[in-house]
């Protein structure tokens, strides 16, 4: 039996998934086409249970070691995302949690991440990551300068880049933050287009603008408060 908190977080799930898919079909997509990351950021390894429960098997978190700890208390199989920025000299665990990095916005981290997969006898899958706004709180390569640090990145032989990711401005109007997934989804084509590799993944959508994302083109859309409602004050340790 499902403990009631828990039958409402598989409910938003199924809800959510339904938005999802219908976004999708609204652009000519199939829903298959958007993974939806859940967020577990703070919240214990039974939310990553519920999730996996519900569908979904891809797993965002924003912390490195949260999420070693998280993992490894987890009785269920997921794909594992960093959603959160990463330091240098976490890379090497990075790579041994996580199956995905969404956040590579600088060469010296590039070439950090590169050395560890390959200590591993991998090709760690990464996004880089657009400060489309502008917004001096937020991490993230500035539009003009991500051709340059793909060209760079395509070449580090530990690292598989496939995609961009962003955050969207937060409490804009709609249209403008359509407009902002809309340039990082042009960004991305320009900049495949240029190179010459396959870019075909786009993360990005929160919470309070997936749907938008989804239209724009998301194929990953980073969800936490809509599957798990609002999250209480502290954050999951190991052991507690």
């Amino acid at each position: 039996m499902v403990p009631e908190a828990g039958e409402a977080v598989l409910a938003r799930i199924v809800a959510v998934r339904a938005e999802v898919a219908a976004a999708a079909a609204r652009t000519g997509r199939s829903a298959e086409a958007v993974r939806i990351v859940a967020v577990t950021k703070t919240l214990p390894p039974t939310a990553v249970e519920l999730a996996v429960a519900a569908g979904l098997e891809d797993i965002g978190e924003n912390y490195v070691q949260e999420a070693a700890a998280k993992r490894s208390a987890c009785r269920v199989s997921a794909r594992w995302h960093l959603i959160g920025s990463l330091q240098r000299n976490k890379a090497r665990l990075a790579v041994r949690i996580f199956d995905r990095i969404h956040s590579l916005d600088s060469m010296p981290l590039a070439a950090a991440l590169s050395r560890a997969a390959l200590e591993t006898g991998w090709r760690v899958p990464v996004l880089v990551q657009v400060n489309v706004t502008g917004s001096m709180t937020q991490r993230g390569v500035p539009p003009e300068q991500v051709r340059d640090l793909l060209e760079v990145v395509v070449k580090e032989p530990g690292l598989a880049v496939d995609g961009l990711m962003a955050i969207g401005p937060a409490g804009r109007p709609p249209e403008m933050v359509r407009a902002c997934f809309r340039a990082v989804r042009q960004l991305r084509d320009d900049v495949s287009k240029w190179l010459g590799v396959e870019l075909p993944h786009l993360s990005m959508g929160m919470s309070d603008d997936f749907l938008l994302a989804v239209e724009e083109g998301a194929t990953f859309v980073r969800l936490g408060r809509v599957l798990f409602g609002p999250r209480a004050s502290g954050s999951w340790r190991e052991g507690s």
